[in-house]
């Protein structure tokens, strides 16, 4: 069985409750509050810069000039392709760019990020991805469960570029070549280490429903 066969199995409970959660069946029946989204919109965006930084590090640790190519170019379509939709989402409602790049960081998204961070300095390549997969892997499961169950979702006025980019062929392209690789880099390594990426794996897969809960709520800093 491939690694990533056995990660997915792992966190397919998390999983089933994050396509379940109520921020995420509201952008597929339309029912999701504006303020919600706007939320979103703007913590996912200081997310992102902070995502960002991770496909970096993932070009600095690559062993061969083909990986530093294709993270290269993850970290270009995040930064001109996510974080482009996010900029004209904020216009429609009248948030500048210095806005949504002021925006602070909630605890949630300060942990979840910082935690990436701090694998990605620290650890190994394969240690890298493990960390950063589950949000570009669920993204794209979202988009396409999303498109499937709600026919005509992908053609909301708000909400429909959103389902429409994370179903998309071109980023499923993208999440299928960090989950190739991982299970390339996973082939050769003990027990012990497979269950350091397990592990990874399952932290931000928790944090990412952590994320929509939060978005949704509306949890923030205390005082």
């Amino acid at each position: 069985m491939k690694f990533s066969k056995t990660l997915y199995e792992k966190v397919k409970g998390v999983w089933d409750q994050t396509h379940q959660h109520p921020f995420v069946v509201g952008m597929g029946n339309g029912d999701l509050p504006e303020e919600s989204f706007i939320r979103y919109m703007k913590q996912d965006y200081v997310f992102l810069i902070e995502y960002s930084k991770l496909f970096a590090m993932g070009a600095l640790k690559a062993r061969d000039l083909d990986t530093m190519a294709a993270f290269a170019k993850l970290l270009h379509e995040t930064l001109h392709g996510e974080m482009d939709l996010h900029r004209q989402y904020a216009a429609r409602f009248g948030i500048t760019n210095e806005e949504l790049e002021e925006t602070y960081p909630t605890p949630i998204n300060l942990a979840y990020t910082r935690y990436m961070l701090y694998v990605a300095q620290n650890g190994s390549l394969e240690e890298l991805i493990s960390a950063l997969l589950p949000c570009m892997w669920n993204y794209w499961e979202i988009g396409k469960m999303l498109a499937e169950n709600y026919p005509g979702s992908n053609e909301h006025p708000l909400y429909g570029e959103w389902i429409s980019m994370y179903s998309s062929k071109q980023f499923g392209e993208l999440a299928s070549w960090l989950i190739d690789l991982l299970d390339q880099l996973a082939e050769d390594k003990s027990t012990r280490e497979l269950a350091i990426l397990e592990e990874h794996f399952l932290t931000t897969s928790r944090f990412e429903y952590m994320f929509w809960d939060m978005v949704y709520e509306g949890g923030d800093w205390p005082v």
